[in-house]
């Protein structure tokens, strides 16, 4: 049943124990427009009888004024509180809300159903444990519920719930209601959940929300909030292998460096010893600090300062982690990535990559495919455009530290920020190392590494911008340490044709051979000097070469 506030009165004391002491389930609602999303939450939160009576009061002013329900209460306003999505009808933002039970809390997140706000959906769903997927009974599977669904896959919800609502529309049909779930499984038994219980609802009545309803005789189920206070989700964060990114180095006075951040799985006790991923050395904890003094064990969602024994070079941005299971170190990640900006991918050129507590410089070099969310298919394709979801390979400046997602998802995700305009343009879940055989090593210099070598060339694209991304004119290939290859656009020619030139930094003369080659091919010109230790390539063309005096007229 819903919780009951009595006890705030009675004894507070007792009433924040009891808070305490309950589990937390986070979950999202999803899918396609109008399907009752946030209907269904308000309905929840009325009837939880977690509504102050302001709220409620507004509730029945807004109800009657830009309410959908004829001037009866419409649920749907405890969650859309934006102007725009009144005036819509849609849901636009992500909306949070907390309530509780006798059994358990609840952190719930109203996603938008539109496809434009796709991107506000990844956001809800990257800490839920457990999915309600809405479906019209009337109109059955559609495109965003497919897509809803498989973002659920990707960013690790296990638990899914598909809520058939609006079933007093079609009369509580339950020939419709098996037809939509065998719909639904069919379609999600590539996804990897562990659990799909559907239930008949109808949220604006309350039908199968909080008690069985009569008007489903043939459904034996649980209702939908008795099915979300007795769902069985692991936290398996406390037994994943130990990680801190460190967000924050304290150094207060000479006496005292502690490294500050969130532990986001695995536990750490005074005398472990932890590594530091990027430069492989290892301590042991002296102490785990916290606001409330010194900790015997420092567990998964704790915030915490950690001494060690030793000095060793720590910043922000670094990971300490067990030794004897630290995460991978690399530059090159595959990954699937959900684009969620107006302007298409750009691969090759230069955006933020933000990880775990990291942000370093990177492309994307490669689209291996994109998935079509109606079949789950995998078609090739040069980009990827808004709500475009596909697997890429990144390259990254440095290397960072990661967890495949499917194993961690606190060191597995990343966002890609754009430079210019710092817009979070990506949300990308890492599934492995790039393949050895196809990493671009980092010699030493004057080794002569080749592509016989066993390092095969990484391709640069060269457009009219020079290397997408860098400034007007230049290509600037210093960080490259193994062998290349060029591609040429038809613009980057054109560019040059009109008497334009483009500098090429190289790192060393090594480099020289390909824009030789590439030039050569292309019949453009090229100048290069030796710059400090550096190599400055001019590229340009020239127009028609003259015709031979003693070839004019066609004679010899």
């Amino acid at each position: 049943m819903a919780h009951q506030s009595d006890l705030i009165e009675i004894d507070i004391l007792a009433y924040l124990k009891s808070q305490e002491e309950k589990s937390l389930l986070r979950f999202i609602t999803c899918g396609s427009v109008d399907d009752g999303k946030s209907t269904l939450i308000g309905r929840l939160l009325w009837d939880s009888k977690m509504i102050f009576e302001d709220q409620l009061a507004a509730l029945e002013s807004d109800s009657r004024k830009v309410g959908t329900q004829g001037g009866a209460i419409d649920y749907a306003l405890l969650l859309d509180g934006l102007q725009a999505e009144r005036e819509q009808g849609i849901t636009i933002d992500v909306a949070y809300r907390f309530f509780s039970t006798d059994r358990r809390k609840f952190i719930v997140a109203d996603t938008p159903g539109h496809e434009q706000y796709t991107r506000n959906m990844v956001t809800g769903a990257s800490t839920a444990q457990v999915a309600v997927i809405l479906v019209d009974a009337r109109k059955g599977l559609l495109t965003q519920t497919r897509r809803h669904s498989f973002l659920v896959s990707l960013v690790g919800i296990r638990h899914v719930v598909l809520a058939v609502n609006k079933m007093d529309l079609i009369g509580f049909d339950r020939e419709k209601f098996d037809a939509i779930v065998g719909d639904y499984r069919e379609f999600a038994v590539t996804l990897g959940f562990d659990s799909i219980t559907a239930i008949p609802i109808s949220a604006l009545n309350g039908d199968n929300i909080i008690e069985a309803s009569d008007n489903t005789p043939w459904y034996q189920g649980q209702a939908l909030l008795n099915y979300l206070e007795s769902v069985r989700v692991e936290d398996e964060a406390k037994n994943l292998p130990f990680r801190l990114p460190v967000q924050w180095v304290n150094r207060p006075h000479l006496d005292f460096r502690g490294f500050c951040g969130t532990i986001v799985s695995g536990s750490i006790r005074p005398g472990d010893e932890v590594q530091v991923v990027s430069s492989g050395r290892t301590g042991r904890v002296a102490r785990i600090v916290t606001m409330n003094g010194d900790l015997d064990e420092g567990v998964a969602g704790q915030a915490v300062t950690l001494t060690l024994t030793s000095e060793i070079d720590i910043s922000r941005g670094d990971i300490l982690s067990t030794p004897d299971a630290p995460p991978r170190l690399s530059r090159h990640l595959e990954a699937h990535l959900v684009w969620m900006h107006d302007e298409p991918l750009l691969p090759g050129q230069v955006y933020l990559v933000k990880t775990a507590s990291a942000v370093t410089p990177g492309r994307v070099s490669r689209v291996h495919y994109v998935v079509d969310v109606n079949t789950l298919e995998q078609n090739q394709a040069p980009t990827l455009g808004l709500n475009g979801i596909g697997v890429v390979r990144l390259e990254l400046d440095r290397a960072v530290a990661f967890d495949p997602y499917r194993q961690n998802r606190d060191t597995g995700s990343f966002i890609i920020i754009d430079r210019f305009s710092n817009a979070t343009v990506a949300a990308g879940m890492v599934i492995s190392a790039a393949p050895v055989e196809v990493q671009t090593a980092r010699p030493e210099r004057g080794t002569g590494v080749t592509e016989e070598a066993g390092f095969l060339p990484r391709r640069v694209s060269l457009t009219e911008l020079g290397i997408s991304g860098t400034e007007m004119g230049v290509a600037d290939l210093t960080r490259e340490w193994g062998p290349i290859e060029f591609e040429v656009s038809a613009g980057f020619l054109d560019y040059l044709g009109k008497g334009n030139r483009v500098l090429v930094r190289l790192r060393d003369v090594g480099q020289l051979e390909p824009v030789a080659r590439m030039a050569y091919e292309h019949n453009l010109n090229f100048e290069f000097g030796r710059y400090r230790d550096r190599v400055n390539v001019i590229l340009y063309k020239h127009g028609p070469e003259p015709v031979p005096r003693e070839l004019e007229g066609g004679g010899l």
